[in-house]
């Protein structure tokens, strides 16, 4: 039995993951020979990729920003397969702001962990609405992505970062009809991947038949959870015991969709990866736009030889 350890890119698991947890509570992995312990990140010893670069892990799942940065950097990393095939951020308001656009963020106060790629989605965002970015008042929230009644008691108009398939549906004590939840494609950002699975080039190599298993386990447990969403409550209900039922259930069946593109998961696509490394190139987060080229390889995906 080949053992696995998997770095999660979360605080804690959600349903982003259900693939995992599904193929690994029913034996899929185990069937192909593999022991798969999920983990999460010590946010104090680094992300999921810098814990695959210490080789504490030997794949994480990761923002496909963090990966295109740290293989421009030169680091020996590369994604293996995509989790998602749209962008899962949002802005979140209330009604009473009147915030429907990118340019109504213009003299708005405006909460995010202030990254860098953060603040290049928010101007460029704005500025191709019309407005001016230097006008949208920052709010730095750190990690904290701000609720809605803390937006009701003043600490900003709106904030960025949460997910809309996950924090905008928690539960609050403002009512349903006063919360606004854009997402990021809907007001015309470039698209990308917000997850990959990236593994380490010197680890992939030595491992290809390990890794080529690991996947097919994977893709059969995203795909059987896309078809099935309630599917993976009972791991959820294991794992993170603390968050309702409902919520859950609710982030499975809107995330599931994101996770295949044409009835598949795991294909990275040119589509997806090329515009998004221009546009980080444009903003200055990467120096070498066509540095996404080695750092994204479908080859693991098929099924491994008997």
């Amino acid at each position: 039995m080949a053992s696995l350890k998997l770095m999660l890119e979360y605080f804690h698991p959600w349903p982003n993951s259900a693939g995992f947890y599904l193929a690994r509570e029913r034996g899929w992995y185990a069937e192909l020979g593999l022991d798969v312990e999920l983990r999460v990140a010590d946010p104090e010893r680094g992300d999921s990729l810098q814990h695959l670069v210490e080789q504490q892990v030997e794949l994480a799942v990761c923002p496909s920003n963090r990966l295109l940065v740290r293989r421009d950097q030169g680091q020996a990393l590369t994604g293996v397969a995509a989790i998602n095939h749209a962008g899962l951020e949002a802005f979140q308001t209330l009604k009473e702001f009147a915030i429907e656009r990118p340019r109504d963020l213009m003299g708005k106060r405006l909460a995010l962990n202030p990254t860098p790629r953060g603040l290049a989605m928010v101007r460029d965002l704005v500025r191709r609405d019309g407005g001016d970015p230097d006008a949208v008042i920052i709010v730095d929230s750190g990690a904290r992505e701000l609720r809605p009644e803390e937006l009701a008691a003043g600490v900003a108009d709106a904030s960025f970062g949460g997910y809309w398939a996950w924090e905008a549906l928690m539960d609050s004590p403002i009512p349903a009809e006063r919360r606004v939840v854009h997402r990021v494609s809907d007001w015309g950002a470039v698209a990308y991947h917000s997850y990959l699975l990236a593994a380490g080039d010197a680890w992939r190599a030595a491992n290809e038949a390990t890794l080529q298993a690991f996947l097919q386990a994977s893709k059969r447990g995203f795909e059987a959870v896309a078809q099935e969403p309630g599917l993976a409550l009972a791991a959820y209900e294991r794992v993170i015991p603390y968050f309702p039922t409902t919520l859950i259930e609710r982030s499975l069946h809107l995330i599931a969709p994101t996770w295949l593109h044409q009835g598949q998961w795991g294909q990275q696509r040119q589509a997806l990866v090329e515009p998004y490394a221009h546009w980080l190139h444009e903003h200055g987060i990467v120096t070498h736009p066509h540095a996404w080229q080695q750092a994204i390889t479908n080859d693991y995906l098929t099924e491994p030889q008997a």
